[in-house]
């Protein structure tokens, strides 16, 4: 191995607990939970180093930061991680609107990246809102901020509700 390799460990709670509970509750309820670290995050957030900083109805908005961990081969932040915040904070905001026992998935999204990501980026900020929220379809919008407020990538999402099943 070389000697510039790097190691990056992480820990996250079992979420199937949370799930059940989730269920138990209404969307906006379930995200505040999350939100205030009553209910921890899903282990994504772990994952990618991102989590959930404020929520209200129709509204997600969400914080991470991508070091070396998420570079691609030509040495900038892979797409994938920018397109993950937004879909997270997209569907947050969705979920917001449902009430208890509904779920979603999302069933078309779309992302525009606007400016290259680095580890110098620091902190991100997606924040998403609802444009619509019907019984089976919902759509919202956000964007992906630097620190400075500066555009690094926008996107629009559109989902399908439904009931959802009790295990």
């Amino acid at each position: 191995m070389a000697d510039d390799v790097r190691s990056r460990t992480y820990s996250w709670a079992d979420p199937r607990p949370y799930l059940e509970r989730g269920l138990q509750m209404s969307g906006l309820d379930y995200m505040q939970a999350i939100a205030s670290g009553e209910i921890p995050m899903p282990p994504i957030g772990a994952t990618l180093n991102y989590r959930l900083v404020e929520v209200e109805h129709g509204r997600a908005v969400f914080e991470g930061e991508a070091g070396e961990f998420a570079y691609n081969p030509i040495g900038v932040v892979h797409g994938g991680y920018a397109s993950t915040l937004l879909d997270s904070a997209l569907g947050c905001a969705v979920h917001t609107t449902l009430p208890q026992g509904s779920g979603y998935t999302t069933v078309q999204i779309n992302i525009n990246l606007v400016r290259a990501i680095t580890r110098e980026t620091g902190v991100m900020r997606a924040e998403a809102r609802i444009i619509h929220s019907g019984r089976q379809v919902a759509t919202a919008e956000a964007r992906l901020t630097d620190s400075q407020g500066k555009l690094l990538a926008h996107g629009t999402t559109t989902c399908a509700i439904f009931p959802l099943a009790r295990s």
